[in-house]
């Protein structure tokens, strides 16, 4: 969201997880004035034909379309009369549709599941595939009611392995901003049994020497953006124990979880999720953003 004349793109589908995913796209469009542009991405004129139309020129998979890109549009309209709000339908698979729009947006956001025969999975297969291959951050809006309307003013950010600060860092540091929350920066160590090296015969004890290289990653990343960002409240957290589990238990009560994701070029691009990242798509108890880290 770093362009302001850039809209902030919603995948809806008519699910109730798209609507949730409408209602906070709406709120982050105002906070931070962009527009709003919701999809409706649909390959019906596949199936032409299935069912009967009452009208020949207006089949009713369109009308269907139609009505569902229409509802989100009202719904995003009540939520947020001061937000620029339109709506299509377009014939294309969700993900190829998505992802195009998303090289001329803000951000794109999309629900945790679809209405599909598969909704029941942990995470729908269009949120899972644009959040891989996205060019701009992805937010799949997920987790409990009071997670998804920032009933705790915190945004948590997971730090990586990184030489300074991030784009999902300097993400984390406008959200906060813009939004007035603080931020929870978390890096996680671990100490692995038997490990030698330089650094550590130089500290002489093993675990302390793991700390210092999460407390210093955390400085290197958090230097510059908090310079940027005075005014953002930050709270640093290095954690022993797996980057997964400290995470989560970090979202547990957050308003957002931020992460970082390596793009590479060529054949390579969208490739490299990560784990951690899949990890919390999946089981997240907020909503989670995916930002693009280029390599």
């Amino acid at each position: 969201m770093e362009t302001a004349d850039l809209p902030l793109v919603v995948g809806v589908d008519g699910s109730h997880y798209s609507l949730q995913a409408v209602d906070w796209a709406v709120a982050a469009a105002a906070r931070h004035g962009v527009p709003l542009r919701l999809i409706h991405a649909s390959l019906w004129e596949r199936y032409e034909g299935i069912a009967p139309a009452a009208d020949p020129a207006r089949p009713w998979e369109l009308i269907r379309d139609e009505e569902i890109a229409t509802l989100a549009a009202e719904r995003a309209r009540r939520c947020g009369p001061e937000v620029k709000v339109c709506a299509e339908v377009l014939p294309e698979d969700p993900v190829a549709a998505l992802l195009r729009a998303g090289r001329d947006a803000s951000g794109l956001v999309t629900g945790s599941r679809g209405r599909g025969e598969l909704a029941a999975l942990l995470l729908g297969s269009v949120s899972l595939a644009v959040a891989a291959r996205a060019s701009c951050p992805v937010t799949v809006v997920r987790g409990g009611e009071p997670n998804r309307r920032g009933a705790f003013g915190r945004i948590v950010l997971g730090v990586g392995e990184t030489a300074g600060p991030s784009a999902a860092t300097r993400f984390a540091f406008r959200e906060a901003e813009a939004s007035g929350r603080t931020l929870e920066a978390v890096r996680a160590w671990r100490a692995p049994a038997g490990e030698v090296t330089d650094e550590l015969l130089l500290e002489g004890d093993p675990v302390r020497a793991h700390w210092a290289r999460a407390e210093r990653t955390l400085d290197h990343a958090l230097r510059t953006p908090g310079r940027d960002h005075p005014e953002v409240t930050v709270h640093r957290e290095t954690v022993e124990g797996t980057a997964r589990k400290a995470l989560l238990h970090a979202a547990a009560t957050a308003d957002l979880l931020v992460l970082g994701a390596r793009r590479g070029h060529g054949h390579a691009v969208g490739l490299e999720l990560g784990r951690v990242a899949h990890a919390a798509l999946h089981h997240a108890p907020c909503p989670v953003v995916i930002v693009p880290e280029r390599v």
